[in-house]
């Protein structure tokens, strides 16, 4: 069987992205330009608390998804150089013209003039938003409830606590390289989280994003991307791929296939220096090379938990599946 395969088109994606709309300096159209220009294929502008439909920039070979970011923090106008946690998600669009308001808050759309707020859908609580994990999770709930998937974004830069990650329900994905922050911090790479949310039996997926902003000298665009698995590039076909975890997270190496045979994991990729098969213990497969590995057939023990690959090249750039659970993979119960 195939975890990726060769047989489906790979559409390059940013699902993380923040354009004149809030506080981004690029405009909608110039961010389509920028990425179509770089080879992707898939862009979500995810603007702060600001859902737009931008399908009228799609082409046939370029997609715009619908969709924003929110956050719950414990003070809306806190300033970024404090300790404060916070927990910012990203809501993803089932359909193009969904522009759904989740758990309006006035204080939490300053980018959104009275009249457009106004106008939009709401749907959810109006409370004031806690900063709780009960809250935060009937948030997921409602977005979901209301035709959105929806993805946790930036740990490391969130500065939220291991345990109360665990405690979040209800997200589809996990924000596995976000290259706004590992630019800066060198440490937004969450496998260790994702693992640890795997060990308590969390299957989320896992993708990546720039989470640009293109507002200071260094540029925080075409960092990070999502490679998605679908049939042809249609909004649909998108949107259930990812919902299914037909997509990983990249900084730059690509798979070009994965396939089971029920007691080993034989991977094509790009030229890298590292390939790796996890499969839940102290001991996962691996080979490595000088940069120039392309191929590699590793064992899966017969105790596997989940199979789950991982890449890195010989700058250090990674590329990472989501984990695959033993009943996915055909394999007996434990």
């Amino acid at each position: 069987m195939y975890l990726i395969s060769p047989h489906l088109p790979q559409f390059k994606a940013n699902l993380h992205c923040h354009s004149t709309c809030s506080d981004g300096k690029l405009t909608p159209e110039e961010l389509v330009s920028a990425y179509r220009n770089e080879g992707y294929a898939i862009l979500a502008i995810t603007d702060h608390e600001s859902p737009r439909n931008h399908s009228s920039l799609s082409t046939e070979d370029f997609l715009l998804l619908t969709g924003y970011e929110a956050y719950i923090r414990t003070d809306p106008h806190c300033t970024y150089d404090v300790f404060a946690p916070e927990t910012h998600l990203n809501l993803f669009a089932r359909e193009p013209d969904n522009e759904t308001l989740i758990c309006y808050n006035p204080s939490c759309c300053k980018y959104l003039t009275l009249d457009k707020q106004q106008q939009l859908t709401k749907a959810g609580s109006e409370r004031p938003r806690e900063y709780t994990v009960a809250y935060i999770n009937e948030f997921i709930r409602t977005a979901n409830e209301n035709g959105y998937l929806v993805s946790y974004n930036h740990p490391v830069w969130s500065m939220e606590s291991e345990e109360r990650i665990l405690a979040y329900e209800g997200y589809f994905s996990l924000e596995l390289i976000n290259g706004n922050s590992h630019m800066r911090h060198k440490m937004e790479y969450n496998a260790p989280l994702y693992h640890a949310l795997l060990r308590s039996g969390k299957f989320v997926h896992v993708h990546a994003g720039d989470d640009n902003h293109n507002s200071k000298s260094e540029s925080d665009s075409f960092l990070a991307a999502t490679m998605i698995s679908a049939p042809s590039l249609t909004y649909k076909n998108v949107i259930d791929a990812m919902e299914k975890g037909d997509m990983y997270a990249t900084e730059a190496p690509v798979f070009h296939s994965i396939a089971f045979d029920g007691e080993r994991v034989t991977v094509e990729c790009s030229p890298v220096s590292l390939i790796t098969c996890h499969v839940g213990s102290k001991n996962p497969s691996f080979v490595c090379g000088d940069g120039d590995l392309t191929h590699a057939v590793l064992d899966v023990p017969q105790g596997a938990r989940y199979v789950r690959v991982s890449v890195t090249d010989q700058n250090g750039r990674h590329a990472d599946t989501r984990a695959y659970s033993r009943e996915e993979l055909g394999l007996f119960p434990l």
